[in-house]
């Protein structure tokens, strides 16, 4: 009498490839999790770019205190940092140049896993970058460049990167 049934080795042998196809599922997940979290950074990045553009362009007012008006809104960033903060610039009325820069909200955290790579103004490297949008043209400021390029990145892998870059006539374009 013949019975049906497998050997001990088929089923080790279907254990063994649904472990092996779980694995490279699971390794596949994490990677696109982690673009999807970049891809998600570079965008909220360009957003808020376009949110400080706004609010310079609609003249929204910021109490900068006696003896200053109101000038612009920016964004500062700094290398290696996973944050950045959105900044409103206010002018000393008597002294023409002299800035004084505040927080408007607190730090706006990039997605876990993200960095900011690298920050070029010119194409020149620089360790920290601000850039702020004035009213009514408006008027870009990178500190007398002409174009400004924010590189962020996987923390765990810095040849996976996206840019966001700005130019002087005010276009935020992803790269």
């Amino acid at each position: 009498m013949k019975k049906n049934g497998f050997t001990i080795t088929e089923l080790l042998v279907v254990v063994a490839i649904i472990s092996l196809m779980s694995t490279l599922v699971l390794i596949n997940f994490k990677l696109g999790e982690r673009q999807f979290a970049l891809e998600g950074s570079v965008h909220k990045l360009s957003q808020d770019l376009r949110v400080v553009q706004e609010l310079s362009m609609s003249a929204k007012t910021h109490d900068c205190g006696a003896g200053w008006r109101m000038k612009g809104y920016g964004i500062n960033l700094i290398v290696e940092a996973d944050f950045y903060l959105l900044r409103a610039r206010c002018e000393e009325k008597a002294n023409p140049g002299n800035y004084s820069d505040s927080t408007i909200e607190e730090a706006i955290k990039l997605e876990k896993g993200i960095k900011i790579k690298e920050l070029k103004r010119n194409g020149n490297q620089v360790s920290a970058l601000s850039i702020f949008f004035y009213p009514p043209e408006p008027e870009i400021d990178f500190g007398g460049a002409n174009k400004a390029l924010v590189t962020l990145c996987l923390k765990t892998d810095i040849n996976n990167f996206k840019s966001v870059s700005v130019n002087k006539i005010g276009l935020i374009a992803i790269e």
